[in-house]
């Protein structure tokens, strides 16, 4: 018998998952909670094999959470069942211990078998969860570092200048500016101007 938590801060969401996970004679759900406050003593008295938790809690997120709970019982396997695929979301879970990714929409047959892979010992990542972190952790994928003049070019492109107005500004003509835009752009994987400004944010580039 594997026995699961449910966190889940949508009533229907988490009522649904303990119905549908008890109707598997080889599941039994020992608790359900609306947030990681409230999963945390579940957790310690009722030591569970697995911990099916979303992201978007209120309160404590569950990326907050994930070390919280596995220090509340070092047993307990966590498996993230959430909305969100970003790649900080994704890496960030795995990194604070999550074994497992899905994503809600996935099939109960999908999420049966992901408790019991998780449970066994194994990792669970669904096809397009796994290729984001194949994709994140292959060095050839990585954006190579941003040059002192692409970081210049950059803040004046986050500040709303054109290429013209740039090239003005650091004495070098629009052509060159466009090269190093498109180089800008490809080193952070970014499809325009307003993409790469928000991804150069986002990793504190800017």
């Amino acid at each position: 018998m594997i026995r699961i938590v449910v966190v889940d801060d949508h009533p229907v969401v988490r009522e649904g998952l303990v119905a549908s996970l008890e109707d598997d004679p080889e599941f039994q759900v020992v608790g359900a909670a609306g947030s990681a406050e409230e999963a945390l003593p579940l957790v310690t008295a009722s030591k569970p094999d697995i911990i099916l938790l979303d992201l978007e809690l209120p309160g404590v997120n569950g990326l907050t959470a994930i070390p919280n709970l596995t220090a509340a019982n070092a047993a307990s396997k966590i498996l993230i069942l959430t909305a969100y695929d970003t790649d900080e979301r994704v890496l960030g879970a795995i990194r604070a211990g999550a074994k497992g990714y899905l994503l809600k929409g996935a099939s109960l047959e999908e999420i049966a078998r992901a408790i019991r892979a998780v449970h066994g010992g194994d990792s669970y990542l669904e096809p397009r969860i796994a290729t984001k972190v194949f994709t994140a952790l292959d060095p050839r994928k990585r954006p190579s570092a941003l040059s002192k003049r692409e970081r210049e070019v950059l803040r004046l492109v986050a500040d709303g200048h054109s290429n013209k107005q740039i090239g003005q500004k650091l004495g070098i003509t629009e052509r060159t500016v466009k090269f190093h835009v498109t180089s800008i752009r490809n080193k952070l994987g970014a499809e325009n101007r307003a993409q790469a400004v928000a991804l150069a944010a986002q990793r504190g580039l800017l």
